[in-house]
């Protein structure tokens, strides 16, 4: 797909080899890869991104292999007004190559920012699902809603990483920028702009620098949502320390009340083996011998509580007397403050004495 600087579109199908010779590159020069890249050779950049590959010089556009991407809206109603000066470029004015670039880059954030967008309500009602501290279990569903997140969340960051270090590495280089500036080095008349006044260079790096900005803005948004992700994270695991430590508490209250049972209970089975005393001839002897089961069960289980209460309640923080410590430098800075008082009464009585 071709697009010359009025916006005009051309498709043609070329071989590989034939498309080399013809502007002057090798073949490595095309290939796909993951990673971004904005290179220049034989006066021609070449933009190599995960989902583009294109070949901008002085006078037209072009994008290969544009029928297996999902960008055919882009290509269709917004790249063509937007290199024919019609859309809402920064670089209408500045030469061709300028609004090829910002396009691509514009195209790249619009697409990072539209990412973080969909990611980011999403991420905040999940953890407001999960963080709730009247909830006794966490829902495995909402758990793994927050997995999936969060992994898009990572490669967010990563292609946002990438976007940053490629722009990064050109600001870094001076040649860099001057070899993107393509009509300054074959159109005489950029080049007499250019030592006339409108320095082409600096304006592709501020071109390049407002776009890192906004890609720097984005990564401070998914470092955010990534903070409160391992915040929430660790609130989660909090409820349920609590939860748990009230179960297993009151496990162990449930634990010493049948060991007070059954200390008790042996009375119980005394009695109940059959063997003969004369105290079970006397009807009063099995209610005194209940109640002094469940009394004693009773007291020995409230002594448990209390044991159990002081060794699980936090200790005091050591007393530090701040006052004496205070008072001290307080002191100090009065007795400083009314020598100096003094000083200067001294001071004007002498020299009133003297006039």
């Amino acid at each position: 797909m071709k697009l010359d600087k009025e916006g005009n579109t051309t498709f043609f199908e070329k071989k590989k080899t034939e498309l080399y010779q013809e502007l002057g590159l090798q073949a490595r020069d095309l290939r796909f890869q993951h990673l971004m890249s904005i290179a220049t050779r034989n006066n021609r950049i070449i933009v190599r991104m995960e989902f583009l590959k294109a070949v901008i010089t002085p006078e037209f556009l072009l994008i290969l292999d544009y029928r297996n991407l999902n960008l055919e809206h882009w290509l269709f109603n917004e790249l063509a007004s937007q290199l024919a000066g019609e859309g809402q470029l920064v670089t209408y004015s500045l030469p061709f190559e300028f609004r090829a670039i910002e396009a691509i880059l514009q195209y790249r954030i619009s697409k990072l920012q539209g990412r973080l967008n969909t990611l980011q309500p999403q991420i905040l009602e999940t953890l407001e699902a999960l963080v709730d501290p009247k909830l006794l279990s966490v829902d495995r569903s909402k758990l793994h809603i927050l997995l999936q997140n969060g992994k898009s969340l990572s490669e967010l960051e990563t292609d946002l990483k990438v976007f940053k270090e490629t722009i990064l590495e050109i600001l870094d280089e001076e040649e860099l920028i001057e070899e993107l500036c393509l009509s300054k080095w074959t159109d005489p008349q950029v080049f007499e702009e250019s030592t006339c006044g409108i320095d082409h260079a600096e304006e592709m790096e501020l071109l390049l620098e407002n776009y890192y900005r906004q890609a720097e803005d984005l990564a401070n948004e998914a470092r955010e949502l990534r903070v409160l992700i391992d915040d929430s994270e660790s609130i989660i695991f909090i409820n349920l320390d609590s939860h748990r430590n009230v179960m297993m508490r009151l496990n162990l209250q449930l634990t010493m009340g049948t060991f007070s049972l059954s200390l008790f209970g042996l009375i119980g089975v005394a009695f109940g083996m059959n063997l003969e005393s004369s105290l079970e001839e006397d009807p009063r002897i099995f209610w005194l011998v209940t109640g002094i089961m469940f009394l004693g069960s009773g007291l020995i289980w409230r002594r448990l509580l209390s044991f159990l209460g002081r060794h699980l309640e936090p200790p005091l923080p050591p007393h530090v007397p701040a006052l004496l410590k205070k008072s001290q430098p307080a002191g100090g800075r009065v007795e400083i403050k009314n020598n100096l008082k003094a000083e200067t009464f001294g001071l004007s009585r002498s020299t009133l004495t003297n006039q």
